[in-house]
C-alpha cells in the first residue's frame, strides 16, 4: 500500500491570540469541531445622509464595512474519556480547560486588575486599561481577520459526578477589526488589509454574467 488517500486533510477553524500590539503568538485555539454555519454581516459606512443642509453622497464610502461574525462551536469531551489513561485533564476536569482559554478572550488577567487596583490605591489620576491581546479570527488561509469578542455565551450539556462540563455549545460573535479601528501601522490593520486584498484576488476570480442573461440588450 502507498499510504496515500483520497481523503482530504480537514482544516479546523478557530483563533490565534497575539501579544498586544500584535507580537509573538501567546496561544493558537482550535475548534474542535467546525461549526455547520458561519454567519456573516456588513454594516455599510456610507458618506453624507438622508436630507439635511448637505448634499447626500450616497455612492460615496468612507471606510469598510463593519462585519460581525457569529458562530456556533460544540466542545465535547466524549472522545478523550476513552482514552483515560492518556488525557488525565479531561478526566479531572471535562472540558473546564478549554471553556476557561475562550473565557480568557473577555476578560483581564488578575495580574492585569491587580495592577489598575495598585494604581488607583496610589492616588493616578488617570487610570488607563491594559492594551488586550490582539486576537485573529482564522477560517482557512484564505480568511484570517482581527477581530474583537462581542458576543459570547455557553450553553453546558453534560457533567460528569464531580460537575466538571463534559460537553457544551459555546456562541461567538465577533466583529472585525478594521484600519478604522487599528489605523494603517498597528499589525492588526496590516492583517486587515492583507484581507482585503485575499477577497479583491477572490472576486476576480468570479465569472461575470450579461446582460443578455438579465434580458437586457443595454443599459437603459
Amino acid at each position: 500500500m502507498s499510504g496515500l488517500t483520497s481523503s482530504p486533510k480537514l482544516l479546523k477553524g478557530g483563533l490565534v491570540v497575539l501579544a498586544p500590539g500584535g507580537g509573538a503568538v501567546q496561544r493558537t485555539i482550535a475548534l474542535q469541531y467546525n461549526p455547520d454555519t458561519l454567519t456573516r454581516s456588513y454594516q455599510v459606512q456610507g458618506v453624507g445622509g438622508e436630507g439635511g443642509g448637505e448634499r447626500a453622497q450616497p455612492f460615496r464610502l468612507k471606510g469598510p464595512a463593519i462585519e460581525s461574525i457569529k458562530l456556533e462551536a460544540e466542545i465535547d469531551a466524549t472522545d478523550q474519556l476513552e482514552f483515560p489513561d492518556s488525557n488525565a485533564n479531561a478526566v479531572a476536569f471535562g472540558i473546564g480547560p478549554q471553556l476557561a482559554v475562550l473565557e480568557g478572550l473577555v476578560n483581564p488577567s488578575v495580574d492585569e486588575l491587580l495592577a489598575v487596583a495598585a494604581m488607583s490605591a496610589n492616588g493616578t489620576l488617570e487610570i488607563i486599561p491594559p492594551e488586550a491581546p490582539l486576537v485573529l479570527f482564522i477560517w482557512s488561509r484564505n480568511r484570517v481577520v482581527p477581530v474583537r469578542v462581542t458576543e459570547f455565551s455557553i450553553t453546558e450539556e453534560a457533567f460528569d459526578p464531580a460537575l466538571n462540563p463534559l460537553r457544551a455549545k459555546v456562541s461567538l460573535g465577533l466583529r472585525v477589526m478594521s484600519t478604522d479601528d487599528l489605523g494603517f501601522t498597528h499589525k492588526g490593520g496590516t492583517i486587515f488589509m492583507s484581507h482585503l486584498r485575499t477577497r479583491e484576488t477572490l472576486a476576480s476570480k468570479a465569472v461575470g454574467a450579461t446582460l443578455q442573461s438579465l434580458g437586457l440588450t443595454n443599459v437603459p
